[in-house]
């Protein structure tokens, strides 16, 4: 696996002391506590209310896309799988599940799951799988609250073939325009498309309820349509400009669900912060590409200098999501496809991504900062944390701190569930972590569907490790690697 940086792995630190060594040598504000605590005293064991319902625990499930719907847009048995696993987690919030598109045009790729009329029906066993799983585990489900993630790919739409953009783009971006080979003559979503766009965010919405499902995430997050609309200052007509006009899109589809599906309790999953997108550089590792200045085109960063966080832009959203009384916040930051080090930290970078510039605890220690930063503003607000999966054996520690010190209410958990769905239910029941199970951040769940093949943890399941798509993969790795090394 690719690797030309030589930071020293997370597995490597095996005391309290090494670690806490480490975080200082990189000048990391990461704290974590020395001793997990019983369940009856850890505040990841304690419940949370949001609103009229109560979430059991401190854990959420984050949504983890597989590949693997059918070319319709319905679930397969590899997704039935990955969300039965999440019912045996343990966690008590799931948070969207994954990533589902409103309509044919808005699909990431051609099997990422579309709720439609036709696809609708194939969706109740997702969440009655996940039910059961967790009744079987853990019994009561009464404080277990799921949501379904409503989404729109935008620029980064690919509904017909994984390997060609059908970019559906707000405004002709000077950066990721030239960078994803479009034009910036591209034709840009009209108001009217718009206007549609909305009515099939709340028709999903609207079907999301009657399956069951207890809130609606409308995804605001890693660069795909509604991330967009935050940076859209130069898109004229109603939805782009002022902060008004760009947060538009947001506020019609919360006024249709309010309108259409009373009850429905909805959330918003934020890239709280962003920047300039980065690109393999001469040193061999990550650098930014140049870009012009002042650069208004990274949501939650200096226009200045946009490798500087600056939280006014995200203070201001999530001020209206509390104007809009949406309780639930799920942040996260950056982009998998211009910023991956930021957005997941990792050693080893997927296929179409480059060595990380600064070891990834720097990019844990980012999220969690911007993540606590913002729970001070907003303490009234449910916010749901990401960017812990790289911590590994010292996760269940700086997650109690995380907690304990309210930092963050619920702390997120992706792809580390892949290979590991039982950490929480481990972590609470006092367990020690099953070191071969830890997931080791390879990043080959992304490098899988880059090429086509369905995401999973080819590295540590089992399951996956026997699937055809394994060779495969290992053929596409070991000549990534060859290249990478001539």
């Amino acid at each position: 696996m690719m690797t030309p940086t030589h930071y020293p792995r997370v597995a490597a630190l095996k005391t309290p002391e090494a670690f806490a060594a480490r975080l200082a040598q990189l000048g990391c504000d990461l704290t974590f506590d020395a001793t997990l605590l019983p369940a009856t005293d850890s505040p990841l064991a304690q419940p949370l209310r949001v609103g009229d319902r109560m979430i059991g625990n401190r854990f959420a499930a984050l949504p983890m896309e597989g590949w693997d719907g059918t070319p319709a847009g319905e679930p397969s048995e590899l997704t039935l799988r990955r969300w039965q696993r999440f019912g045996a987690s343990g966690a008590k919030l799931i948070w969207g599940g994954e990533a589902v598109a409103v309509r044919h045009d808005g699909r990431a790729n051609p099997r990422q799951l579309l709720l439609n009329e036709e696809t609708m029906a194939s969706f109740a066993g997702l969440r009655s799988g996940l039910l059961a799983e967790h009744h079987q585990r853990f019994g009561a489900t009464g404080d277990l609250l799921i949501g379904l993630q409503l989404t729109h790919s935008g620029r980064f739409a690919r509904p017909n073939h994984y390997d060609r953009l059908e970019a559906r783009i707000l405004y002709a971006h000077p950066t990721l325009n030239p960078r994803f080979h479009l034009p910036l003559s591209t034709p840009v979503l009209t108001d009217s498309e718009i206007d549609d766009l909305i009515g099939d965010f709340v028709a999903a919405a609207c079907r999301a309820q009657i399956l069951g499902f207890d809130f609606v995430d409308i995804k605001h997050c890693h660069g795909y349509l509604g991330h967009e609309f935050l940076t859209a200052f130069d898109r004229p007509g109603r939805y782009g400009g002022d902060f008004a006009g760009r947060t538009r899109f947001l506020r019609e589809i919360v006024n249709g669900i309010r309108r259409d599906v009373p009850g429905l309790s909805i959330g918003v999953r934020l890239s709280a912060f962003d920047s300039i997108p980065f690109s393999s550089g001469s040193s061999g590792v990550g650098e930014p590409v140049d870009g012009p200045m002042p650069y208004p085109y990274a949501f939650g960063a200096d226009t200045n200098d946009p490798l500087q966080i600056d939280l006014a832009a995200p203070t201001a959203f999530l001020q209206l999501l509390g104007d809009l009384d949406i309780k639930l916040v799920c942040l996260t930051g950056a982009s998998p496809y211009y910023t991956p080090h930021m957005q997941r930290p990792a050693i080893f970078p997927p296929s179409d991504g480059y060595p990380p510039p600064e070891d990834p605890l720097v990019g844990v220690a980012r999220h969690l900062r911007v993540t606590a930063l913002l729970k001070q503003h907003f303490p009234d607000l449910c916010i749901v944390g990401s960017g812990y999966s790289y911590l590994q054996e010292w996760l269940p520690r700086v997650a109690q701190h995380q907690v304990r010190a309210v930092n963050v209410d619920v702390v997120g958990i992706g792809r580390f569930l892949l290979t590991y769905p039982e950490l929480p239910a481990d972590v609470l029941a006092g367990k020690p972590l099953q070191r071969k199970r830890i997931c080791r951040t390879f990043s080959d769940c992304t490098t899988a569907p880059r090429n086509g093949l369905v995401s999973g943890c080819y590295p540590l399941d089992p399951f996956y490790k026997e699937r055809p798509e394994a060779q495969l993969l290992e053929e596409l790795t070991t000549a990534r690697d060859k290249v990478a090394s001539d």
